[in-house]
């Protein structure tokens, strides 16, 4: 009777193990169906750039610009009075920096200093002279 329940167990594993090998196989196939679509349409949209590649440089030929600026553009040719030299042409004025003049107007324009490490030492050696000193703190600096 165990041997019975044995193989029973065995044929329903058997079964299982099918079931899901066939389940990954079909999935493999599903996938790798997904990968060759995926591969087409990248080859179809590098395909299409290319097309719109060659288009673009079709209709941007210097020959075929030059026609339609003809037929489409009012141009005329230059006249010699529209060339100039540049000694002729006004000299360019300067920028105007209204803050920066309000700035010098108040004295403010002079470049300032950042504290640093050297300056907040500087900063206490000051104020140590301006403290007033007992005769003892004047022979032990330090303490």
């Amino acid at each position: 009777m165990i041997l019975r329940i044995f193989h029973i167990a065995a044929i329903g594993a058997l079964i299982a193990s099918a079931v899901y090998a066939y389940s990954i196989k079909y999935d493999t196939i599903y996938l790798a169906e997904q990968v060759a679509k995926l591969k087409h349409q990248i080859k179809r949209e590098k395909d299409m750039n290319a097309v719109l590649a060659a288009e673009w440089q079709r209709l941007t030929r210097p020959d075929r610009l030059q026609i339609l600026a003809e037929r489409h553009l009012d141009l005329k040719p230059m006249a010699i009075d529209q060339l100039a030299r540049a000694s002729d042409l006004p000299q360019r004025q300067e920028k105007i920096d209204a803050i920066g003049r309000k700035l010098a107007d108040l004295g403010l324009s002079e470049p300032t200093t950042t504290p640093s490490a050297g300056a907040a030492s500087a900063t206490a050696a000051s104020e140590q002279r301006a403290a007033p000193r007992t005769p003892a703190a004047a022979r032990t600096p330090g303490r």
